[in-house]
């Protein structure tokens, strides 16, 4: 299949090696140039254009932000010269957006799927990430070679692309709310001589075993934040994006607002190239733990 694939980062990188490696022709396109160099040392061929690239059958996303899908990929001149069959947008953006985006490719006769993806990039290089999709059947088993090449499981969630990407914000809103839990129970622990790595034992050991707290959490633990597998702008870009998603069916999220503020604390301290599981450093500094004397 002849895939052209939009957007080179740590996520990008990893899912459009993946399907060079499945034996698709790939022809990747990124703003900086390394990641391009990188892909097509393994087997990709670079674009000049995005308009090169919308000359591919399928055309796979991955860019970071709303902004980005609309600056680049919403563009009626680039739509209307593009001969692509179908755009896969795997990026975690906007109900929003994702109604207006499959609204403006259904003009221009472009099929349109939202499939965002749970998975850090180490998941995604070994090709096992999880794929939330939505849009018409058929073009959902027309791009299923994608999806298979770049992922171990499929959930298939719907004719409308923006119920795919409800449901990322949902399990993103969940796992944060994991996270911000873990990091409060790890500053209680610790304010009384308990050490965040026994509670993190005891907890991942018997009532929430799993890949949530014991990543996560160990991470808490060890007040370790960087590399960022998944950085704290990142995360508070996704709890906005639930915020919004709740505003708009009259859904009240309490918790998400908490998060928010949470998340807004680590950039007013700097820490917003952290990992999101920098809660910790939240809770420790609400808790007053560094300057304890007690």
């Amino acid at each position: 299949m002849d895939v052209g694939f939009i957007g080179l980062g740590a996520m990008g990188r990893a899912m459009a090696a993946q399907l060079v490696a499945a034996g698709h022709r790939v022809q990747v396109w990124n703003r900086s140039p390394e990641p391009v160099a990188e892909l097509v040392a393994q087997g990709a061929v670079a674009a000049d254009s995005l308009a090169e690239v919308f000359a591919n059958e399928v055309v796979v996303s991955m860019l970071a932000n709303d902004a980005a899908v609309a600056a680049l990929l919403l563009d009626e001149e680039l739509l209307a010269g593009a001969s692509a069959v179908v755009h896969v947008n795997m990026a975690t953006i906007s109900t929003a957006l994702a109604v207006r985006a499959a609204e403006l490719y259904e003009r221009h006769g472009i099929g349109y799927v939202a499939a965002p993806v749970l998975g850090r990039p180490e998941v995604a290089a070994a090709g096992n990430l999880n794929i939330l999709a939505a849009g018409p059947e058929a073009l959902l088993d027309r791009v299923a070679p994608v999806f298979a090449a770049v992922g171990r499981h499929t959930y298939r969630l719907g004719a409308e692309p923006q119920q795919a990407n409800l449901a990322k914000i949902s399990v993103n809103f969940m796992i944060f709310s994991a996270v911000e839990s873990f990091a409060e129970a790890a500053a209680l622990g610790e304010s009384g001589g308990l050490a965040p790595a026994d509670l993190l034992e005891v907890v991942t050991g018997t009532v929430f075993p799993g890949p949530i707290y014991a990543g996560y959490g160990g991470s808490i633990a060890a007040d370790r934040y960087e590399p960022a597998g998944f950085p704290v702008a990142l995360a508070l870009k996704d709890v906005n994006l639930a915020l919004e998603a709740g505003a708009a069916n009259a859904v009240p999220l309490p918790l998400a607002g908490l998060l928010r503020d949470a998340y807004l604390d680590n950039l007013a301290h700097g820490e917003g190239a952290l990992d999101s599981a920098a809660l910790g450093r939240t809770a420790r500094r609400r808790a007053n733990l560094d300057g304890r004397t007690d």
